[in-house]
Protein backbone atom coordinates (compact mmCIF):
# COMPACT_ATOMS: atom_id res chain seq x y z
CA UNK A 1 0.00 0.00 0.00
CA UNK A 2 1.39 3.60 -0.92
CA UNK A 3 2.07 6.13 0.87
CA UNK A 4 -1.06 7.68 3.17
CA UNK A 5 -2.12 10.30 5.11
CA UNK A 6 -0.61 9.81 8.75
CA UNK A 7 -4.55 10.32 9.94
CA UNK A 8 -5.47 8.10 8.15
CA UNK A 9 -2.78 5.46 9.07
CA UNK A 10 -3.30 5.84 12.79
CA UNK A 11 -7.01 5.03 12.39
CA UNK A 12 -6.13 2.32 10.10
CA UNK A 13 -3.70 0.85 13.23
CA UNK A 14 -6.49 1.44 15.71
CA UNK A 15 -9.17 -0.53 13.59
CA UNK A 16 -6.44 -3.16 13.30
CA UNK A 17 -6.00 -3.22 16.76
CA UNK A 18 -9.62 -3.64 17.32
CA UNK A 19 -10.06 -6.29 15.16
CA UNK A 20 -7.09 -8.83 16.46
CA UNK A 21 -8.44 -8.32 20.02
CA UNK A 22 -12.00 -8.77 18.80
CA UNK A 23 -10.69 -12.23 16.95
CA UNK A 24 -8.77 -13.21 19.53
CA UNK A 25 -11.52 -12.92 22.04
CA UNK A 26 -13.83 -15.14 19.49
CA UNK A 27 -10.99 -18.00 18.83
CA UNK A 28 -10.42 -18.16 22.62
CA UNK A 29 -14.39 -19.69 22.95
CA UNK A 30 -13.73 -22.19 20.77
CA UNK A 31 -14.04 -25.47 23.36
CA UNK A 32 -10.78 -27.19 20.51
CA UNK A 33 -8.43 -23.98 21.04
CA UNK A 34 -8.75 -23.86 24.77
CA UNK A 35 -7.96 -27.81 24.93
CA UNK A 36 -4.96 -27.50 22.32
CA UNK A 37 -3.01 -24.29 23.63
CA UNK A 38 -3.06 -26.34 26.64
CA UNK A 39 -0.76 -28.24 25.42
CA UNK A 40 2.83 -27.69 24.66
CA UNK A 41 3.61 -30.53 22.15
CA UNK A 42 1.05 -31.96 19.51
CA UNK A 43 0.83 -34.74 16.87
CA UNK A 44 0.04 -33.85 13.21
CA UNK A 45 -3.83 -33.79 13.46
CA UNK A 46 -3.88 -31.47 16.60
CA UNK A 47 -1.35 -29.08 14.95
CA UNK A 48 -4.06 -29.23 11.55
CA UNK A 49 -6.82 -28.72 13.83
CA UNK A 50 -5.06 -26.05 15.54
CA UNK A 51 -4.04 -24.18 12.05
CA UNK A 52 -7.03 -24.32 10.96
CA UNK A 53 -9.02 -22.86 14.04
CA UNK A 54 -6.15 -19.99 13.99
CA UNK A 55 -6.69 -19.77 10.37
CA UNK A 56 -9.85 -19.67 9.53
CA UNK A 57 -10.71 -16.00 11.18
CA UNK A 58 -7.63 -14.25 10.01
CA UNK A 59 -8.62 -15.34 6.31
CA UNK A 60 -11.17 -14.16 6.69
CA UNK A 61 -9.74 -10.70 7.49
CA UNK A 62 -7.83 -10.83 4.16
CA UNK A 63 -11.13 -11.64 1.99
CA UNK A 64 -12.89 -8.79 3.66
CA UNK A 65 -9.98 -6.63 2.25
CA UNK A 66 -9.87 -7.77 -0.93
CA UNK A 67 -13.59 -8.20 -1.62
CA UNK A 68 -13.47 -4.78 -0.72
CA UNK A 69 -11.06 -3.83 -3.17
CA UNK A 70 -8.53 -3.29 -0.29
CA UNK A 71 -5.97 -3.96 -2.56
CA UNK A 72 -2.21 -3.66 -2.64
CA UNK A 73 -1.09 -0.25 -3.58
CA UNK A 74 -4.24 1.59 -3.23
CA UNK A 75 -5.35 3.92 -0.96
CA UNK A 76 -6.29 3.69 2.24
CA UNK A 77 -9.96 4.77 1.24
CA UNK A 78 -10.30 1.63 -0.77
CA UNK A 79 -11.18 -1.76 1.35
CA UNK A 80 -10.85 -2.13 5.11
CA UNK A 81 -6.98 -2.72 5.56
CA UNK A 82 -7.64 -2.92 9.20
CA UNK A 83 -8.75 -6.32 9.11
CA UNK A 84 -5.76 -7.82 7.05
CA UNK A 85 -4.14 -9.42 9.72
CA UNK A 86 -1.80 -12.16 7.72
CA UNK A 87 1.50 -10.82 9.13
CA UNK A 88 0.15 -11.30 12.49
CA UNK A 89 -1.87 -14.85 12.31
CA UNK A 90 0.92 -16.45 10.83
CA UNK A 91 3.53 -15.49 13.43
CA UNK A 92 0.80 -16.24 16.33
CA UNK A 93 0.60 -19.73 14.37
CA UNK A 94 4.52 -20.43 14.16
CA UNK A 95 4.85 -19.31 17.74
CA UNK A 96 2.56 -21.25 19.57
CA UNK A 97 2.06 -24.26 16.89
CA UNK A 98 5.70 -24.19 15.17
CA UNK A 99 6.98 -24.20 11.88
CA UNK A 100 4.60 -26.62 10.56
CA UNK A 101 1.76 -24.83 12.10
CA UNK A 102 2.80 -21.52 10.86
CA UNK A 103 3.57 -22.57 6.93
CA UNK A 104 -0.57 -24.26 7.07
CA UNK A 105 -2.26 -20.34 8.51
CA UNK A 106 0.31 -18.67 6.24
CA UNK A 107 -0.81 -20.47 3.27
CA UNK A 108 -4.56 -20.05 4.39
CA UNK A 109 -3.73 -16.57 4.49
CA UNK A 110 -2.34 -15.61 1.66
CA UNK A 111 -3.98 -18.05 -1.05
CA UNK A 112 -6.85 -15.48 -1.00
CA UNK A 113 -4.57 -12.85 -2.43
CA UNK A 114 -2.34 -14.74 -4.49
CA UNK A 115 -5.64 -15.82 -6.70
CA UNK A 116 -7.70 -12.94 -6.02
CA UNK A 117 -7.91 -10.37 -9.56
CA UNK A 118 -5.30 -8.29 -7.54
CA UNK A 119 -2.58 -11.31 -8.24
CA UNK A 120 -0.58 -10.51 -4.73
CA UNK A 121 2.01 -12.51 -6.10
CA UNK A 122 4.45 -12.18 -2.96
CA UNK A 123 2.05 -12.82 -0.21
CA UNK A 124 3.13 -16.41 -0.37
CA UNK A 125 6.70 -16.48 -0.04
CA UNK A 126 6.29 -13.96 2.21
CA UNK A 127 3.80 -15.95 4.77
CA UNK A 128 6.55 -18.74 4.22
CA UNK A 129 9.05 -16.23 5.88
CA UNK A 130 6.75 -15.30 8.40
CA UNK A 131 6.57 -19.13 9.13
CA UNK A 132 9.89 -20.14 9.21
CA UNK A 133 11.05 -17.23 11.54
CA UNK A 134 8.43 -17.98 14.16
CA UNK A 135 8.35 -21.10 13.77
CA UNK A 136 12.50 -21.18 13.98
CA UNK A 137 12.36 -18.43 16.94
CA UNK A 138 9.72 -21.60 19.13
CA UNK A 139 12.06 -24.28 17.97
CA UNK A 140 14.97 -22.47 20.00
CA UNK A 141 13.13 -21.35 22.75
CA UNK A 142 14.52 -23.64 25.94
CA UNK A 143 11.12 -22.72 27.79
CA UNK A 144 7.67 -22.21 25.96
CA UNK A 145 6.44 -20.36 28.93
CA UNK A 146 8.09 -17.83 27.35
CA UNK A 147 6.25 -17.32 24.56
CA UNK A 148 3.29 -16.72 26.29
CA UNK A 149 5.26 -14.01 28.43
CA UNK A 150 4.90 -11.93 25.87
CA UNK A 151 3.12 -9.16 26.33
CA UNK A 152 1.31 -6.17 24.02
CA UNK A 153 2.97 -3.32 26.12
CA UNK A 154 6.02 -3.73 25.14
CA UNK A 155 8.11 -0.51 26.99
CA UNK A 156 7.09 -2.19 30.11
CA UNK A 157 7.96 -5.89 29.13
CA UNK A 158 11.11 -4.92 27.54
CA UNK A 159 12.17 -2.93 30.50
CA UNK A 160 11.20 -5.74 33.10
CA UNK A 161 13.65 -7.85 30.90
CA UNK A 162 16.66 -5.45 30.46
CA UNK A 163 16.69 -5.03 33.99
CA UNK A 164 16.56 -8.56 34.81
CA UNK A 165 19.39 -9.19 32.54
CA UNK A 166 21.59 -6.89 34.41
CA UNK A 167 21.28 -9.04 37.12
CA UNK A 168 21.27 -12.41 35.35
CA UNK A 169 23.08 -11.63 31.82
CA UNK A 170 21.72 -14.12 29.39
CA UNK A 171 19.58 -14.05 26.05
CA UNK A 172 16.11 -12.17 26.62
CA UNK A 173 13.44 -14.05 24.99
CA UNK A 174 11.20 -10.97 25.16
CA UNK A 175 13.46 -8.81 23.32
CA UNK A 176 13.97 -11.65 20.57
CA UNK A 177 10.62 -12.39 19.74
CA UNK A 178 9.87 -8.12 19.72
CA UNK A 179 13.06 -8.13 17.45
CA UNK A 180 11.49 -10.95 15.48
CA UNK A 181 7.95 -8.82 14.94
CA UNK A 182 10.24 -5.63 13.94
CA UNK A 183 11.99 -7.37 11.45
CA UNK A 184 8.86 -9.29 9.38
CA UNK A 185 7.80 -6.05 9.63
CA UNK A 186 10.26 -3.88 8.20
CA UNK A 187 11.01 -6.70 5.33
CA UNK A 188 7.16 -6.57 4.37
CA UNK A 189 7.35 -2.82 3.61
CA UNK A 190 11.22 -3.23 1.98
CA UNK A 191 9.56 -5.91 -0.07
CA UNK A 192 6.39 -4.47 -0.94
CA UNK A 193 8.34 -1.10 -2.21
CA UNK A 194 10.25 -3.31 -4.29
CA UNK A 195 7.49 -4.98 -6.24
CA UNK A 196 4.89 -2.46 -5.98
CA UNK A 197 1.36 -3.84 -6.03
CA UNK A 198 2.38 -7.78 -5.42
CA UNK A 199 1.96 -7.28 -1.56
CA UNK A 200 0.06 -5.76 0.84
CA UNK A 201 1.54 -3.38 3.11
CA UNK A 202 0.74 -0.34 5.17
CA UNK A 203 3.41 2.69 4.94
CA UNK A 204 4.17 6.31 5.42
CA UNK A 205 7.15 8.47 4.36
CA UNK A 206 6.89 10.25 7.97
CA UNK A 207 9.36 8.19 10.43
CA UNK A 208 6.78 8.45 13.60
CA UNK A 209 4.39 6.61 10.97
CA UNK A 210 6.21 3.78 10.46
CA UNK A 211 7.16 3.54 13.73
CA UNK A 212 3.28 3.61 14.50
CA UNK A 213 2.72 0.74 11.73
CA UNK A 214 5.69 -1.20 13.47
CA UNK A 215 4.27 -0.86 17.58
CA UNK A 216 0.78 -1.62 15.71
CA UNK A 217 2.68 -5.15 14.52
CA UNK A 218 4.09 -5.64 18.47
CA UNK A 219 0.96 -5.34 19.50
CA UNK A 220 -1.13 -7.09 17.15
CA UNK A 221 1.51 -9.96 18.20
CA UNK A 222 1.51 -9.66 21.85
CA UNK A 223 -2.45 -8.60 22.50
CA UNK A 224 -3.56 -11.50 21.70
CA UNK A 225 -1.20 -14.16 23.20
CA UNK A 226 -2.26 -12.31 26.46
CA UNK A 227 -5.84 -12.81 25.69
CA UNK A 228 -5.41 -16.80 25.31
CA UNK A 229 -2.72 -16.81 28.18
CA UNK A 230 -5.67 -15.70 30.59
CA UNK A 231 -8.07 -18.81 28.84
CA UNK A 232 -4.97 -20.98 29.56
CA UNK A 233 -4.19 -20.04 33.25
CA UNK A 234 -7.51 -20.54 33.38
CA UNK A 235 -7.96 -24.02 32.18
CA UNK A 236 -4.91 -24.45 34.62
CA UNK A 237 -6.44 -23.36 37.57
CA UNK A 238 -10.04 -25.86 36.35
CA UNK A 239 -7.60 -28.39 36.55
CA UNK A 240 -5.66 -27.97 39.63
CA UNK A 241 -9.04 -27.73 41.19
CA UNK A 242 -10.25 -30.71 39.74
CA UNK A 243 -6.70 -32.58 40.95
CA UNK A 244 -7.30 -30.94 44.18
CA UNK A 245 -10.68 -32.50 44.55
CA UNK A 246 -9.92 -35.98 43.44
CA UNK A 247 -6.90 -35.58 46.69
CA UNK A 248 -9.57 -34.69 48.87
CA UNK A 249 -11.91 -37.70 48.16
CA UNK A 250 -9.29 -39.80 48.25
CA UNK A 251 -8.21 -38.52 51.61
CA UNK A 252 -11.94 -39.40 52.60
CA UNK A 253 -12.61 -42.33 50.45
CA UNK A 254 -9.26 -43.71 52.71
CA UNK A 255 -10.35 -42.46 55.81
CA UNK A 256 -13.59 -44.60 55.38
CA UNK A 257 -11.89 -47.81 54.43
CA UNK A 258 -9.42 -48.09 57.49
CA UNK A 259 -12.32 -47.57 60.08
CA UNK A 260 -14.83 -50.53 57.87
CA UNK A 261 -11.63 -52.68 57.96
CA UNK A 262 -10.84 -52.21 61.47
CA UNK A 263 -14.38 -52.80 63.03
CA UNK A 264 -14.90 -55.73 61.01
CA UNK A 265 -11.36 -57.22 62.10
CA UNK A 266 -12.82 -56.23 65.67
CA UNK A 267 -16.18 -58.43 64.80
CA UNK A 268 -13.76 -61.33 63.50
CA UNK A 269 -11.24 -60.93 66.65
CA UNK A 270 -13.99 -61.53 69.03
CA UNK A 271 -15.72 -64.53 67.34
CA UNK A 272 -12.27 -66.42 66.82
CA UNK A 273 -12.40 -67.74 69.69
CA UNK A 274 -15.82 -68.83 70.83
CA UNK A 275 -16.67 -69.61 67.32
CA UNK A 276 -14.20 -70.10 64.72
CA UNK A 277 -16.57 -71.14 61.83
CA UNK A 278 -18.51 -67.94 62.01
CA UNK A 279 -15.65 -66.02 61.81
CA UNK A 280 -13.94 -67.94 59.16
CA UNK A 281 -17.62 -66.65 57.04
CA UNK A 282 -16.74 -63.46 57.75
CA UNK A 283 -13.34 -63.35 56.84
CA UNK A 284 -14.95 -64.42 53.19
CA UNK A 285 -17.01 -61.88 53.10
CA UNK A 286 -14.63 -59.49 53.45
CA UNK A 287 -11.98 -61.16 51.38
CA UNK A 288 -15.11 -60.73 48.65
CA UNK A 289 -15.60 -56.90 49.65
CA UNK A 290 -11.63 -56.07 49.41
CA UNK A 291 -11.24 -57.83 46.39
CA UNK A 292 -14.51 -55.75 44.39
CA UNK A 293 -12.84 -52.42 45.98
CA UNK A 294 -9.65 -53.39 44.15
CA UNK A 295 -10.99 -54.12 41.07
CA UNK A 296 -12.95 -50.78 40.93
CA UNK A 297 -11.44 -47.90 42.19
CA UNK A 298 -13.80 -45.00 41.51
CA UNK A 299 -15.66 -42.15 42.86
CA UNK A 300 -18.69 -42.94 41.11
CA UNK A 301 -20.82 -46.50 40.50
CA UNK A 302 -24.31 -46.81 39.64
CA UNK A 303 -26.33 -47.54 42.51
CA UNK A 304 -26.91 -51.44 42.01
CA UNK A 305 -23.25 -51.73 42.39
CA UNK A 306 -22.65 -50.04 45.74
CA UNK A 307 -26.18 -51.64 46.75
CA UNK A 308 -24.24 -54.88 46.25
CA UNK A 309 -21.52 -53.87 48.72
CA UNK A 310 -24.28 -53.28 51.03
CA UNK A 311 -25.12 -56.59 50.79
CA UNK A 312 -21.95 -58.00 51.47
CA UNK A 313 -20.98 -55.49 54.07
CA UNK A 314 -24.56 -56.73 55.96
CA UNK A 315 -23.77 -60.41 55.82
CA UNK A 316 -21.22 -59.48 57.88
CA UNK A 317 -23.08 -57.82 60.12
CA UNK A 318 -26.36 -60.13 60.29
CA UNK A 319 -23.33 -63.05 60.48
CA UNK A 320 -22.47 -60.81 64.04
CA UNK A 321 -25.56 -60.00 65.28
CA UNK A 322 -27.43 -62.96 64.52
CA UNK A 323 -30.63 -63.02 62.00
CA UNK A 324 -33.20 -62.94 64.50
CA UNK A 325 -31.40 -59.56 66.54
CA UNK A 326 -31.06 -57.71 63.32
CA UNK A 327 -33.18 -57.27 59.95
CA UNK A 328 -32.26 -56.01 56.78
CA UNK A 329 -35.61 -54.14 54.28
CA UNK A 330 -34.55 -52.92 51.31
CA UNK A 331 -37.24 -50.27 49.28
CA UNK A 332 -35.33 -49.30 45.84
CA UNK A 333 -37.16 -47.95 43.04
CA UNK A 334 -36.26 -50.46 39.95
CA UNK A 335 -35.15 -47.09 37.85
CA UNK A 336 -32.71 -45.87 40.42
CA UNK A 337 -30.43 -48.67 39.95
CA UNK A 338 -28.74 -47.08 36.92
CA UNK A 339 -28.27 -43.55 38.94
CA UNK A 340 -24.78 -42.92 39.64
CA UNK A 341 -24.09 -42.69 43.21
CA UNK A 342 -20.72 -41.81 44.99
CA UNK A 343 -18.79 -44.80 45.87
CA UNK A 344 -19.20 -46.32 49.85
CA UNK A 345 -21.73 -43.41 50.47
CA UNK A 346 -24.34 -45.85 52.64
CA UNK A 347 -21.74 -48.02 54.46
CA UNK A 348 -20.97 -45.16 56.97
CA UNK A 349 -24.50 -44.52 57.18
CA UNK A 350 -25.63 -48.18 57.41
CA UNK A 351 -23.07 -48.91 60.10
CA UNK A 352 -23.76 -46.06 62.69
CA UNK A 353 -27.55 -47.16 62.33
CA UNK A 354 -26.16 -50.57 63.40
CA UNK A 355 -23.89 -50.17 65.99
CA UNK A 356 -25.66 -46.34 67.84
CA UNK A 357 -29.05 -47.58 66.93
CA UNK A 358 -29.31 -51.46 66.79
CA UNK A 359 -26.64 -52.69 69.04
CA UNK A 360 -27.55 -51.25 72.48
CA UNK A 361 -31.27 -52.58 72.08
CA UNK A 362 -31.61 -56.06 73.83
CA UNK A 363 -33.78 -57.49 71.05
CA UNK A 364 -32.46 -56.01 68.17
CA UNK A 365 -34.35 -54.32 65.22
CA UNK A 366 -34.54 -53.59 61.92
CA UNK A 367 -32.59 -51.61 59.17
CA UNK A 368 -34.67 -50.43 56.40
CA UNK A 369 -32.80 -48.84 52.86
CA UNK A 370 -34.97 -46.63 51.02
CA UNK A 371 -34.04 -45.15 47.39
CA UNK A 372 -36.21 -43.19 45.37
CA UNK A 373 -36.12 -40.68 42.13
CA UNK A 374 -37.97 -37.42 43.04
CA UNK A 375 -38.07 -34.81 40.22
CA UNK A 376 -34.49 -35.18 39.00
CA UNK A 377 -33.13 -36.20 42.13
CA UNK A 378 -31.83 -39.04 43.91
CA UNK A 379 -33.39 -39.84 47.68
CA UNK A 380 -31.65 -41.96 50.01
CA UNK A 381 -32.87 -42.80 53.54
CA UNK A 382 -31.43 -45.62 56.45
CA UNK A 383 -34.12 -45.97 58.72
CA UNK A 384 -32.72 -47.81 62.09
CA UNK A 385 -35.92 -48.10 65.17
CA UNK A 386 -32.82 -48.10 67.20
CA UNK A 387 -32.17 -46.34 70.69
CA UNK A 388 -32.38 -43.09 68.92
CA UNK A 389 -30.40 -40.10 69.15
CA UNK A 390 -30.30 -38.52 72.34
CA UNK A 391 -31.77 -34.77 72.93
CA UNK A 392 -27.87 -33.43 74.16
CA UNK A 393 -25.89 -34.93 71.02
CA UNK A 394 -28.25 -33.81 69.01
CA UNK A 395 -26.14 -30.38 67.72
CA UNK A 396 -22.92 -31.83 67.44
CA UNK A 397 -24.14 -35.58 65.37
CA UNK A 398 -23.48 -33.98 62.06
CA UNK A 399 -19.50 -33.06 63.00
CA UNK A 400 -18.98 -36.21 65.69
CA UNK A 401 -17.34 -39.60 64.81
CA UNK A 402 -16.00 -40.36 61.52
CA UNK A 403 -19.27 -41.89 59.38
CA UNK A 404 -21.49 -38.91 59.10
CA UNK A 405 -18.84 -36.08 59.00
CA UNK A 406 -17.18 -37.94 56.33
CA UNK A 407 -20.37 -38.28 54.37
CA UNK A 408 -21.29 -35.11 55.00
CA UNK A 409 -17.39 -33.58 53.73
CA UNK A 410 -18.15 -36.12 50.99
CA UNK A 411 -21.25 -34.80 49.63
CA UNK A 412 -20.28 -31.04 50.15
CA UNK A 413 -16.86 -31.82 48.02
CA UNK A 414 -18.84 -33.56 44.69
CA UNK A 415 -22.46 -31.53 44.65
CA UNK A 416 -21.46 -27.94 46.61
CA UNK A 417 -24.71 -26.71 47.37
CA UNK A 418 -26.80 -29.25 45.08
CA UNK A 419 -26.98 -31.77 47.82
CA UNK A 420 -28.91 -32.17 51.56
CA UNK A 421 -28.20 -34.30 54.64
CA UNK A 422 -30.78 -34.68 57.36
CA UNK A 423 -30.84 -36.48 60.30
CA UNK A 424 -34.35 -37.03 62.50
CA UNK A 425 -34.50 -38.78 65.36
CA UNK A 426 -36.97 -40.09 67.90
CA UNK A 427 -35.41 -41.35 71.20
CA UNK A 428 -36.13 -44.87 71.83
CA UNK A 429 -38.41 -45.04 68.82
CA UNK A 430 -34.89 -44.98 65.87
CA UNK A 431 -33.22 -42.52 63.20
CA UNK A 432 -33.84 -41.55 59.79
CA UNK A 433 -30.69 -40.16 57.81
CA UNK A 434 -31.75 -38.90 54.39
CA UNK A 435 -29.94 -37.20 51.56
CA UNK A 436 -30.91 -35.93 48.60
CA UNK A 437 -28.51 -35.03 45.46
CA UNK A 438 -29.00 -34.43 41.76
CA UNK A 439 -29.23 -37.31 39.21
CA UNK A 440 -26.39 -38.45 37.51
CA UNK A 441 -26.85 -41.47 34.92
CA UNK A 442 -23.37 -41.27 33.83
CA UNK A 443 -20.38 -40.00 35.50
CA UNK A 444 -17.99 -37.48 32.89
CA UNK A 445 -15.18 -40.59 32.95
CA UNK A 446 -15.13 -43.23 35.57
CA UNK A 447 -12.88 -42.95 38.61
CA UNK A 448 -12.48 -39.04 38.29
CA UNK A 449 -13.96 -37.18 41.16
CA UNK A 450 -15.45 -34.32 39.01
CA UNK A 451 -18.21 -32.40 39.82
CA UNK A 452 -21.30 -33.73 38.40
CA UNK A 453 -23.04 -31.82 35.52
CA UNK A 454 -25.80 -30.25 37.95
CA UNK A 455 -23.26 -28.83 40.03
CA UNK A 456 -20.92 -26.75 37.40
Amino acid sequence: MGPNKPALIFVTLLIKLGVIASLASIIARFGHFRRLIFLEERNLKQKLLFAAVLGVPFMLGVLARLLTHGYAGTQLTNGYPGADLSLEGTVLAGLLGGTVVGLVVGMMVSLPAVLFPAHELLAAPMAVLYAVVAGTARWFCPDKEEIWKFSPFIDLSLYRSIKQRFKQPGLDWQVLFSLVCVMLEASRISFGRMAPGRLFFLDSPHLWTKALIVLATLIGVGLPLRIWNSTRMQRKLEEQERLLMEARMEALVSQINPHFLFNTLNTVSSLIRFDPDTARTVLLKLANILRRRLKSQVHFLPLKQELDFIDDYLDIEVVRFGRDKLRIRKEVDAEALDVFVPSMILQPLVENAIRHGIAPKVEGGTIVLRVARDKGRLVVEVIDDGVGIPDERRSEIYDSGIGISNVRERLKVLYGQLFSLKIESNPGHGTTIRFEIPELIAPGKAGKAAPVEAAS
